[in-house]
């Protein structure tokens, strides 16, 4: 597989959770280093945690596609443009450490932004993830930044009820059960 088929086949499995494709593109070593301020599972190493940050996402965003407007690399490392585009029709939630950071309630509303990613390679395959987003622009077309005021009510509501708790533990088992898929849980 060529370095631009391995950046496409990466974010293919972001879109789809294909795990035959992500255990193609994605070594065995893989490190995901923006996984921070996502479920733990999505630290795993290798495939799985590949897998888990596809459902993390699309446990957000219904119809979630990344068009690659461009790539360039060297022996070693790949850049891929793209934008991230779908419809915010789950909470997406924001961890810190693993904990539960931020939960934005399902606002119904499109996204559509640019990344840079820098993919490392290794032995044919990915083996490293950075990002550099446009956070403020999808918070912007969230609604959250800055925050209109009926957003700024439900994300209080959803903090007071208990909701955003619930919605955090939803999403991290769902990650967790995409991991799964390649890592058997610890008996």
């Amino acid at each position: 597989m060529n370095v631009t088929d391995l950046a496409h086949g990466l974010f293919r499995v972001l879109e789809t959770g294909d795990v035959a494709l992500a255990t193609d593109v994605v070594h065995d070593d893989f490190r995901n280093r923006e996984a921070f301020v996502s479920p733990l599972a999505c630290a795993t190493p290798g495939p799985a945690g590949v897998l888990a940050s596809g459902a993390w996402m699309r446990s957000a965003f219904s119809d979630l596609r990344f068009p690659v407007l461009a790539t360039a690399r060297d022996d070693d490392r790949v850049w891929v443009r793209l934008r991230m585009q779908g419809r915010h029709t789950g909470p997406f939630v924001r961890f810190r450490e693993g904990a539960l950071d931020q939960a934005i309630p399902p606002t119904g509303r499109e996204i559509d932004f640019e990344h840079i990613h820098v993919l490392g390679l290794r032995d044919g395959k990915v083996a490293v993830h950075e990002a550099v987003r446009d956070d403020v622009a999808m918070l912007g077309q969230l609604g959250i930044f800055p925050p209109t005021p009926a957003i700024a009510v439900r994300m209080l509501a959803w903090r007071v009820t208990g909701r955003a708790v619930r919605a955090a533990a939803h999403v991290a088992a769902q990650a967790a059960d995409a991991a799964a898929l390649l890592v058997p849980a610890p008996m």
